[in-house]
């Protein structure tokens, strides 16, 4: 078993020193040993267990949902049905903000468009929008915080 330093596992793992900090504070990395000359030292596991994260957060689970994982990984039985399903509730959660941003997209759309329509004695409608209570686009009326939502 290899020891690593705060900087060595870092490097490795891609990640910056204060985000291993923050995950031992999270308690997703175990407290590290210490070596006989008082310095932090880091197991392999340290390294899969941060290159997991890594990954995991790439793929846009949150720290709940990767202590979860992270759970599920030594301790189930049915561990892969149960992350299918937790992966499967995440691809719903990705599928409501991508339409989230269709949304947004569409907003901001029609307001470019009405922007350059406008005459010069005419205020800005974007700016006369991000004002207003409500966002008029083509599907409709929505509040900025159904726009923003997600």
């Amino acid at each position: 078993m290899d020891v690593l330093t705060i900087g060595q596992l870092a490097r490795q793992a891609r990640v910056n020193r204060e985000t291993v900090r923050y995950y031992e504070r999270r308690r997703l990395l175990q407290r590290p040993s210490r070596s006989v000359t008082g310095y932090r030292v880091f197991s392999d596991d340290a390294l899969r267990r941060l290159r997991f994260i890594r990954h995991a957060k790439m793929l846009g689970f949150s720290l709940e949902e990767i202590r979860e994982l992270l759970a599920l990984r030594i301790n189930s039985i049915d561990t892969c049905e149960r992350v299918r399903e937790r992966t499967q509730a995440k691809i719903a959660d990705i599928e409501r903000k991508i339409e989230a941003l269709r949304r947004m997209r569409r907003a901001l759309s029609g307001l470019v468009t009405a922007c350059s329509r406008r005459r010069k004695t005419e205020e800005c409608p974007i700016l006369s929008c991000l004002e207003a209570s409500t966002i008029q686009h083509e599907s409709g009326t929505a509040s900025h915080s159904e726009l923003s939502q997600h």
